[in-house]
């Protein structure tokens, strides 16, 4: 069985699809579309490369954020593109995502899916970002999910008290939180060429959730 890795365009039509809720995000195949998409989509904006061969985007200098005109969005990915070619020559770039900033104010949180040989498909949520690194707070549950087991999930953490009002924040909506971990059970459970999924991080606001950053692995007959 082969795999194929959906880029990050490509991962949130396919969560977009599923009712997901994720950032606006499009692809430029150069840096006049990216100037155009972000004309378009709003500004500040963010863009990374978009590679089949670069993984690690930032470590190459392959992502770009808070970019306050189209015109800096044209000229950060003139210079992206230049920065990236000299360090891995021979990847595959297929151009570049655009997307607007996120609104400041949500909190990092994280939901991945694996399939497990023994269990099947396997939901994690936890704190997103770096915190997910740092502290590893997070839990699991078999898909597909019951409301119950989502409702469990966002309460059951150890960092849960990040998700409720702390000073001036106010409260993440913890029923759009929910949704939003229903909506991808249900996507996996009807897609079993879903090898892996990693969102990460998903900004959980007061009023809303949104996946910044996606990736879909994809399992392809042989």
């Amino acid at each position: 069985m082969s795999s194929r890795t959906l880029n990050e365009v490509e991962s949130k039509a396919l969560l977009r699809a599923a009712g997901v809720p994720v950032i606006a995000t499009e692809l430029a195949r150069t840096p006049a579309e990216a100037r155009a998409l972000a004309e378009r989509l709003g500004c500040p904006a963010a863009i990374k490369i978009v590679s089949p061969d670069i993984v690690h985007k930032s470590d190459i200098g392959g992502v770009r954020l808070t970019l306050t005109t189209p015109a800096d969005v044209e000229a950060a990915a003139t210079a992206m593109l230049a920065t990236v070619r000299a360090a891995q020559p021979q990847a595959c770039i297929a151009g570049f995502s655009v997307q607007p900033m996120a609104p400041p104010g949500g909190v990092e949180v994280i939901v991945g899916v694996q399939r497990d040989p023994q269990f099947g498909a396997v939901m994690m949520f936890g704190l997103g970002g770096i915190l997910v690194e740092m502290f590893a707070d997070v839990i699991f549950r078999l898909i597909p999910l019951e409301r119950r087991d989502a409702r469990q999930m966002v309460r059951e953490i150890r960092g849960a008290r990040l998700l409720h009002a702390v000073r001036n924040r106010p409260a993440v909506d913890l029923e759009r939180l929910e949704e939003l971990l229903l909506a991808v059970s249900h996507l996996v459970a009807q897609r079993p060429d879903i090898a892996e999924m990693d969102l990460n991080p998903v900004l959980a606001y007061s009023d809303r959730t949104l996946a910044v950053d996606a990736r879909i692995l994809l399992r392809e007959p042989t």
